[in-house]
C-alpha cells in the first residue's frame, strides 16, 4: 500500500518536475498548471456556481480514457455541492472563461481505491485538460449594459411595443452563434409578449432608438437545458451587442414634429385637394430611404383619397403652403409587415421631412385679388380687347417663374384669343387702366399635370399684373400685324414686295400667312386663315378695286383715333 502511495508521489513529482519555469498551486493535493489566463477577468468560478466545460481526461501516460470533445457535447456541472469528482470541484474554481487548465487528481480526490467500472482503475491519478466555456449562478440577473446612446431620446421601449434591432448573438467565450448583419436584416418582434426568450424581453426594455447594449443573459432566462438547435448548446450564457434600429407601438398614430407654419395661411389642405410637396424620407435611426429633392422633382398627389399610404394621407392634411412639418408613421399606416421591396423593410416606422409647395383643388376657380385700382375708371377690359400689361410669374412658393421686366417690350394679349392661358385671360378681364392685381391660376386652368418650358407639372401660378393699357373691342377684320415699326408707310413698303405701289389680295396673304409663321403677327381665332386674309383684305381695299394702296392701308389704332374725331366733329 505504502509502495503504491509512493508510486503515485513520483508519478505526480515527475509530471510537475517537467512545469518548473511556470509553478503549479497545489490545491489540496491536486495540481492545477495554468495553461492560458485571458488578459480581462470579470468573474472566476467559486462554490454554487455553474460551470460549463470541455475536457480531456488521461491517465499520467498519456492515454485518454474520457473527453467531452469525443461525446459532441460540453460538460455542466455544479461546484461545491458534491456532483463531481472533488478534484475536479476544487481545481476548477477560480477559472476564468476561456481560461485553460491542467489538473491533476490524486486517486483520493478522483475515484479512490474502487476505480470507475472497467475505464478507471483503483487508486489511479487522472489528468484533465480543461477548457472553461461558462459560469452562471442561479442568482444570476440580466445585465444589462449602455455602449452608446443618443443625446436625444423621446421614447423607450416599454411592454408590448414591436421592436426591430441588429445584433451580433455570442457565447460567453466569445464563439458567434448569430447575427442579423450576416442576414441583412433586423430581427422584428413584440416586447413583453413571450416572443423573446425572458432575458431579452428584460434586456430590451427602456432602450431608445440608437441606443447600442451589451446584454449578458444566464441560461435559465435563455434557452436552459436544452439549448436551441445546433448553434446554442445547453445551459450556455447568451450575449447580445443589440442596436435598436426601430419603435412603435400597434395603438400608434401619425405624429409631426417640427412644425414651421408660414404666417400667413388663409387655406388648408382638405380631403381631395392636390398637392405638390418636396420630403426627406429617413428611417427611426436617421438612414434615408428617398427623397424627392435628388430628383430635383416634387412629389404630386390628392390626399386623403387613397393614393398615398394611409399616413401620408392623415399627415398632409390640414396643412398650409409652404408649410414645413415631420410627419412620424407607423408600419400599420405605411407599409406594414410586407415592407417596399428591398427599400422600406417590413415593420418598418416612417419619417418624412415634408415641405408643401402648393396645393389646389379641382373645383378651384381662379383666384383675383386687387392690389390698387384708380379712383377714376371709365371703362375695363373684356373679350376681344388688346391688353398690354406688366407682369410677374412665380410659384405660390415664391420662385419666380418669369417677368415682363426681362423684356423691352410690355407683354400683349387679344383677351378670348386662347394667347394666354384661361386663368389668366379671365385674370385680365374687368381691369381698369393702371389696376394692379394678384391672379392665382389652378393648374386645369394653366399648364396642368405636364407643365410648360420653365414650368412644372400641376403648379399653381401667381401673376402680379399692372395693366397699362387696351384697346376695345378689336373686330376680325381689323389688320392685326405688328412689326418692329407701327407706322403705315413701313407697313406698306412691307407689304408691297413688286413696288408696284399697289398690293393685290394673293400678295397680302402671302404676306400675313408670313408673319405669322415667324410669331409676328395674329389672326383672330375660330376662323381659318383664308377667312381671316379675306376679311382683312376687304377692310383694308376700302374702294373694293381689288387692291391696297398706302393710302387705303390703315392700321387699327389710325381708325379708332379717326372714328374719334368723326365723333367731336358731330358734336
Amino acid at each position: 500500500m505504502f509502495s503504491c502511495c509512493c508510486l503515485v508521489a513520483v508519478l505526480v513529482c515527475t509530471w510537475s518536475s517537467s512545469v518548473e519555469c511556470n509553478p503549479s498551486p497545489v490545491l489540496g493535493d491536486v495540481v492545477v498548471d495554468k495553461s492560458f489566463t485571458p488578459n480581462v477577468c470579470s468573474r472566476e468560478a467559486k462554490e454554487g456556481d455553474f460551470v460549463r466545460y470541455h475536457y480531456n481526461a488521461t491517465f499520467v501516460d498519456g492515454k485518454t480514457f474520457d473527453s467531452s470533445h469525443q461525446k459532441g457535447a460540453a460538460k455542466v456541472g455544479l461546484l461545491g455541492e458534491g456532483r463531481l469528482i472533488a478534484g475536479i470541484d476544487k481545481g476548477l474554481q477560480g477559472m476564468c472563461v476561456n481560461e485553460r487548465r491542467s489538473i491533476t487528481v490524486p486517486p483520493h480526490l478522483a475515484y479512490g481505491s474502487t476505480g470507475a467500472g472497467d475505464v478507471v482503475p483503483p487508486d489511479t491519478t487522472l489528468v484533465f485538460e480543461i477548457h472553461l466555456l461558462d459560469v452562471w449562478n442561479k442568482a444570476d440577473m440580466v445585465v444589462a449594459k449602455t455602449v452608446t446612446t443618443p443625446k436625444d431620446c423621446k421614447r423607450s421601449v416599454m411592454s408590448s411595443d414591436y421592436v426591430r434591432y441588429h445584433y451580433n448573438g455570442t457565447l460567453l467565450d466569445g464563439s458567434v452563434f448569430e447575427s442579423s448583419y450576416n442576414r441583412k436584416q433586423t430581427h422584428n418582434t413584440l416586447v413583453g409578449e413571450g416572443w423573446l426568450v425572458k432575458g431579452m424581453d428584460e434586456g430590451l426594455m427602456g432602450m431608445c432608438v440608437g441606443e447600442i447594449r451589451h446584454i449578458v443573459i444566464p441560461p435559465f432566462k435563455a434557452y436552459g437545458e436544452k439549448g436551441s438547435g445546433t448553434e446554442i448548446p445547453a445551459q450556455a450564457t447568451l450575449v447580445f451587442d443589440v442596436l435598436l434600429v426601430d419603435i412603435h407601438n400597434s395603438k400608434d398614430n401619425v405624429t409631426y414634429e417640427n412644425q414651421v407654419v408660414p404666417e400667413s395661411c388663409t387655406r388648408k389642405s382638405v380631403v381631395g385637394d392636390y398637392v405638390r410637396y418636396h420630403y426627406n424620407g429617413t428611417f427611426l435611426d436617421g438612414s434615408t430611404f428617398d427623397t424627392s429633392y435628388q430628383r430635383n422633382s416634387t412629389y404630386n398627389t390628392y390626399i386623403g383619397m387613397g393614393y398615398v399610404i394611409a399616413g401620408m394621407d392623415q399627415g398632409l392634411l390640414g396643412i398650409c403652403v409652404g408649410e414645413k412639418r415631420r410627419v412620424i408613421i407607423p408600419p400599420h399606416l405605411a407599409y406594414g409587415e410586407s415592407g417596399a421591396g428591398e427599400v422600406i423593410p417590413p415593420s418598418a416606422t416612417l419619417v418624412f421631412d415634408v415641405h408643401v409647395i402648393d396645393f389646389h383643388n379641382p373645383n378651384d376657380t381662379v383666384g383675383i385679388q386687387v392690389t390698387y385700382k384708380p379712383e377714376v375708371c371709365n371703362d375695363t377690359t373684356a373679350e376681344n380687347d388688346l391688353v398690354r400689361y406688366n407682369y410677374n410669374c412665380s410659384l405660390m412658393d415664391g420662385t419666380l417663374l418669369f417677368s415682363s421686366h426681362s423684356y423691352e417690350n410690355l407683354q400683349d394679349a387679344v383677351l378670348g384669343a386662347e394667347k394666354v392661358i384661361d386663368g389668366l385671360d379671365t385674370g385680365l378681364r374687368g381691369m381698369c387702366l393702371g389696376e394692379r392685381r394678384v391672379v392665382t391660376v389652378p393648374p386645369h386652368l394653366g399648364h396642368g399635370e405636364k407643365g410648360a418650358t420653365g414650368v412644372p407639372g400641376s403648379a399653381v401660378l401667381v401673376f402680379e399684373i399692372e395693366l397699362v393699357s387696351f384697346e376695345k373691342g378689336v373686330p376680325p377684320g381689323y389688320l392685326f400685324v405688328w412689326l418692329l415699326t407701327h407706322t403705315p408707310e413701313n407697313l406698306f413698303e412691307a407689304l408691297d414686295a413688286n413696288k408696284n405701289e399697289e398690293v393685290p389680295q394673293e400678295e397680302f396673304a402671302e404676306f400675313i400667312k408670313l408673319q405669322v409663321a415667324e410669331g409676328k403677327g395674329r389672326i383672330k381665332p375660330g376662323l381659318t386663315m383664308d377667312q381671316v386674309v379675306v376679311d382683312m383684305f376687304e377692310n383694308q381695299d376700302r374702294n373694293k378695286d381689288g387692291v391696297i394702296t398706302a393710302d387705303e392701308l390703315k392700321l387699327k389704332v389710325e381708325e379708332d383715333k379717326e372714328r374719334e374725331d368723326m365723333k367731336h366733329e358731330e358734336l
